[in-house]
């Protein structure tokens, strides 16, 4: 393996990738908060809602699994999400100590009025789609190779 040069400076703080992904997360997830307060939800529950969108019901682990999420962080968020009527939890018919996540009438409702909600981000970003998709598959591949990594490093992955 060659050597890496990352230039004069290792530790300046505009050439982080940390930096970069850590200010562009706060800042998109800024930029949903109006667009999601309207329904009534966070940014982590709209991440949960999608993935019900997707294929519902779900049980815990799949959307454990979907979501990269821990059981502990997800476990508020669907509680919160049933609270408001959008979800409902029953215990799984084959194996009672499973929860089968379900969506609502009201969940499923929901999704209408969501789906406007990517196309006022890409209007509100000002930035071209092909180059957000470019952008989102390479993030697709930050997140493979950081899960290989914290396997390598015995740490393993925040979820698999």
């Amino acid at each position: 393996m060659k050597p890496i040069d990352l230039g004069e400076d290792p530790l300046a703080l505009d050439r982080q990738v940390c930096f970069a992904l850590s200010v562009a997360s706060r800042n998109v997830i800024a930029l949903y908060r109006p667009l999601l307060a309207p329904m009534g939800l966070t940014h982590p529950q709209y991440l949960v809602m999608l993935a019900l969108w997707e294929r519902s019901p779900r049980s815990v682990k799949e959307l454990c699994g979907a979501l990269h999420a821990e059981a502990a962080t997800l476990s508020p968020l669907l509680k919160r999400l049933e609270a408001i009527g959008y979800v409902v939890r029953p215990r799984s018919r084959s194996d009672e100590r499973q929860l089968a996540v379900d969506l609502t009438d009201a969940g499923r409702e929901l999704r209408s009025e969501a789906e406007k909600i990517p196309y006022r981000v890409v209007e509100l970003l000002g930035m071209d789609l092909a180059d957000l998709e470019r952008l989102n598959d390479a993030l697709g591949q930050v997140i493979s190779a950081t899960g290989r990594a914290l396997d390598e490093l015995g740490a393993g992955a925040t979820t698999s």
